[in-house]
């Protein structure tokens, strides 16, 4: 038999699942409004200098070489910080594209 404190439990998860679905729908919405913005941006104010593909380039190599520094100062070398050097990777490759991509 199913007790008071179940069914309060269900209805919980049910109003948080509810919820975080809202909240997702609302987000993708919110993507696709703001992409056309994006590209937009991205055509007036990343291309006319280095450009996309070559700061991408330029952003991998500066990049990996900050995580081979940054991997042989923690002290475990490239396999024991591998879990922390990929995100990042990600994150510092795509800062530093967009910025090159911005900037020069």
């Amino acid at each position: 038999m199913v007790g008071e404190s179940d069914r309060k439990d269900k209805k919980e998860a049910r109003v948080v699942a509810i919820s975080l679905v809202v909240l997702l729908v609302l987000l993708a919405l919110a993507f696709l409004l703001l992409v056309p913005s994006l590209a937009e941006f991205s055509a007036t104010m990343l291309e006319p200098g280095l450009g996309l593909k070559n700061a991408a380039v330029v952003s991998f190599f500066i990049t990996l070489v900050i995580m081979v520094i940054f991997a042989v100062a923690a002290g475990d070398g490239l396999i024991g910080e591998l879990q922390f050097i990929l995100p990042g990777f990600i994150a510092f490759f795509l800062i530093i594209w967009l910025m090159l991509a911005w900037i020069f």
